[in-house]
């Protein structure tokens, strides 16, 4: 009986083998594909009060014919330790896709990246603001919690040489701006950018500002400082953004996406009231929000809701989309033309103190990953993008930005419309694997039939199977 057990446990062994193999590497080749790289930007010194908008080109970014899968980043200090929003605000950065020309020196840091320069050529995504916003990747406070990752099997496409005018390489260019609150007299004041905080009357071009500018991007410039508490004192220290690319290289089975952000502060029109013609997509960024009390109306207007309708002149499949708004924001929602939602992106707010939970910041917004097919936009379709904001309080320098990925269609094959990963993980063995499981199991049993056969003529035990 020991040597019978002895030849059932191989044969089990080769069992277990088949069944748990093909799984097996579904997984290890699908985890395999995609390449995650680790960055930091360069240094910016900080200082109770203090503020950096810094443009840094030829960040470190991978490189080759790529297709981009998410972008993420936050600020470190020099121990790589996460640094919470209640020390240094994280107002926004982005990430924008360059072409620039070979050959040519261009510091590491700019004080002001100049888009119209013959040298560099900005790669703009195809949203329609046409004065600004035209990068690939931005969050502010919620970056630590909303997720960016681009749905298999969909991706970003960059780095493509039939893309690159001849002459020029790719490169990419962050922006970050970050202010240091502190022992700020203000904490909510200074992230939002109040003039009268920060003693400045001109922008950052010597430009006087506008009398009804109360505060905004204006006013907290590079190296401004925002008003400290009396007697306060502290050091400065040396930090960095800390940003994670994810990307697997280009081949035909990714889906390109577009990416589109819209601005509720657009002041486009479908008709000019004067020529007839559509206007341009002249986009502002920010806007105020005025508190209940001090705008005389009652709590029955608790909410500020701005609305802007835009269009695009092509159309696709909906993969992605979320919010980006400042504190103070309950959400945001896009619409189709016939009403029906798009994408809603709710704000989470922290609770704690902690880097990622920080209470009274937004620390994360709620993102739209629709089944693909599920939500399409027309050619020309007329969308309409609202901004919520809570008028509990006043606030300035506010943001209301949708950002949403669009494939030019939907992929013809349900193969395609699940990552790898997510297919082992959600779905059963395929059938043609149970086929082979089967036969291996149909192998196993006949080894096992042949040997006891073999045995009965040996030892006179009759065979039994069951």
């Amino acid at each position: 009986m020991a040597h019978r057990s002895q030849t059932w446990l191989p044969c089990f062994g080769i069992l277990l083998v088949v069944l748990s193999l093909p799984s097996s590497l579904a997984r290890v080749n699908s985890e395999n594909r995609i390449k995650t790289a680790v960055f930091l930007s360069p240094k910016f010194v900080l200082g109770p009060g203090s503020v950096v908008d810094k443009y840094y080109m030829n960040i470190d970014f991978p490189t080759g014919h790529i297709a981009l899968k998410s972008f993420n980043a936050e600020v470190v200090d020099e121990a790589g330790n996460p640094i919470p929003l209640h020390e240094t605000y994280l107002h926004h950065w982005v990430v924008a896709r360059v072409h620039q020309r070979k050959g040519v020196e261009v510091p590491t840091y700019s004080e002001k990246f100049g888009f119209h320069q013959s040298d560099l050529i900005m790669v703009r995504n195809s949203g329609p603001c046409e004065n600004g916003l035209g990068q690939y990747f931005g969050l502010g406070s919620e970056t630590r919690r909303t997720a960016t990752h681009v749905p298999d099997p969909y991706g970003i496409e960059v780095g493509n040489p039939a893309e690159i005018p001849p002459g020029y390489e790719e490169k990419w260019m962050m922006n970050v701006h970050a202010i240091d609150t502190r022992g700020v007299e203000d904490r909510l004041g200074c992230t939002e950018c109040r003039c009268d905080l920060y003693n400045v009357t001109m922008d950052e071009h010597g430009n006087p500002l506008r009398p009804d500018y109360v505060g905004g991007l204006h006013c907290c410039y590079d190296q401004t400082q925002c008003r400290l508490r009396d007697g306060f004192e502290s050091t400065k220290r040396s930090l960095f953004m800390r940003y994670t690319v994810k990307y697997v290289d280009w081949d035909t089975s990714v889906v390109p996406v577009k990416i589109y952000i819209f601005d509720v502060t657009d002041t486009w029109k479908k008709v000019d009231d004067t020529t007839g013609l559509p206007t341009k997509h002249h986009c502002l960024v920010e806007y105020d929000v005025e508190s209940f009390s001090s705008s005389g109306l009652t709590k029955d207007a608790y909410t500020d809701t701005k609305t802007v309708s835009l269009s695009l002149p092509t159309g696709g499949t909906v993969v992605y989309g979320v919010a980006h708004q400042h504190t103070g924001g309950i959400g945001s929602t896009l619409y189709g033309e016939d009403g029906r939602v798009i994408c809603s992106s709710i704000p989470t707010y922290g609770e704690g103190k902690e880097a990622g939970n920080e209470a009274g910041y937004i620390v994360g917004m709620s993102t739209c990953y629709p089944n693909p097919g599920s939500v399409e936009i027309s050619d020309w379709e007329t969308l309409v993008l609202v901004s919520n904001y809570s008028r509990e309080q006043r606030h300035t320098g506010v943001m209301g930005l949708f950002y949403i990925l669009v494939a030019d269609a939907s992929p013809k094959s349900d193969s395609l419309l699940v990552s790898p990963v997510e297919k082992h993980e959600e779905m059963k063995v395929p059938i043609a694997l149970w086929g082979v499981a089967f036969f291996g199991v149909a192998i196993a049993i006949a080894v096992v039939v042949a040997y006891r056969k073999s045995n009965e003529r040996v030892d006179g035990y009759q065979s039994i199977l069951v």
